[in-house]
């Protein structure tokens, strides 16, 4: 048989390409998440949901990692716990957010993210953010307001603030990660571990509280098949998956290519929202969506 030869110019845009397509999927489970996370939680379920969804990967992360967990020093198992601790806020509040609004709206409030930080790390580096960056900062705020009004010009729903507050959390995680010295020369892969088993040990105190709502086993005693099929996904894609494909990809293409891909995460959840969740946005809440999303796209070229 006979071979056809790949141009030597298009083999570098394949290889880029086979490198970006496991980012992208996972921006796009990332997206979906939040749809998953609502149809399988309740109120009362949130904890347990926690506790399995965190519980089930945490082994495999420790086996794979296991080496380098017994490399970290004391104080970065210190400063990669005080990580987990923030990491635990993020999840519950963007768990108990997503059970009191839509997927599109939690999707697209936490993205906020991309705008936060750099205008908190403005202020702790005592810097002015450009021009074009606090203009994107007004377009994704007044999006968001529009968003959680396209119902109607009411008080945004209790989900919405939780969501939005998830984001500031986001955005403390992410400065303290960059300035937490204690764990600067660490791998990903045990500051990760160790983060997720303080998140996962906060959620499982929680959780045997008094009034906590249902325990992890009896929550997944009442599991169908769709439910373990959600938190599966959410286990094995969006927490997995994810994690592994992040620490491939940014060693085969820049981290500002990897963030880019991974910036189109809000996308896909209010394509998952409305295509597949049946959520429907009136005209203000279509609006405040494609503000968001310009918003933060806009931001995110600012500061690149």
């Amino acid at each position: 048989m006979s071979s056809i030869a790949v141009p030597a110019v298009l083999a570098p845009r394949r290889r880029a390409w086979l490198t970006d397509l496991p980012v992208l999927l996972v921006a796009v489970v990332w997206g979906a998440s939040y749809l998953s996370a609502k149809d399988i939680t309740t109120q009362e379920t949130v904890l347990a949901v926690l506790v399995l969804r965190f519980g089930i990967v945490l082994p495999v992360l420790v086996v794979t990692g296991r080496r380098a967990l017994r490399a970290l020093s004391a104080a970065q198992w210190r400063g990669a716990g005080l990580l987990g601790l923030i990491l635990s806020g993020i999840f519950l509040l963007e768990t108990y957010g997503v059970v009191h609004t839509s997927a599109t709206n939690a999707g697209l409030i936490i993205s906020l993210t991309m705008i936060f930080t750099p205008l908190a790390e403005a202020v702790v580096t005592r810097t002015l953010p450009s021009r074009g960056f606090l203009a994107a900062a007004g377009l994704s705020v007044l999006g968001v307001v529009l968003l959680t009004q396209s119902g109607g010009f009411t008080s945004p729903s209790s989900g919405d603030l939780l969501m939005l507050l998830a984001a500031l959390v986001r955005t403390v995680h992410v400065l303290a990660m960059a300035r937490n010295k204690s764990i600067r020369g660490a791998d990903a892969l045990p500051l990760t571990t160790v983060q997720l088993g303080t998140a996962v040990a906060v959620f499982a105190l929680l959780a045997a509280s008094p009034g906590a709502g249902a325990t992890p086993w009896a929550a997944a005693a009442g599991f169908g098949a769709r439910e373990w099929a959600g938190l599966l996904f959410l286990s094995a894609c969006c927490t997995l998956f994810a994690f592994f494909v992040q620490m491939w990809a940014v060693r085969r293409t820049s981290p500002s290519r990897v963030s880019l891909l991974l910036g189109t995460e809000p996308l896909w959840a209010a394509a998952a929202g409305i295509l597949i969740g049946g959520e429907r946005l009136g005209p203000a809440g279509l609006l405040g969506a494609a503000l968001v999303l310009a918003g933060t796209s806009w931001g995110r070229r600012t500061t690149g």
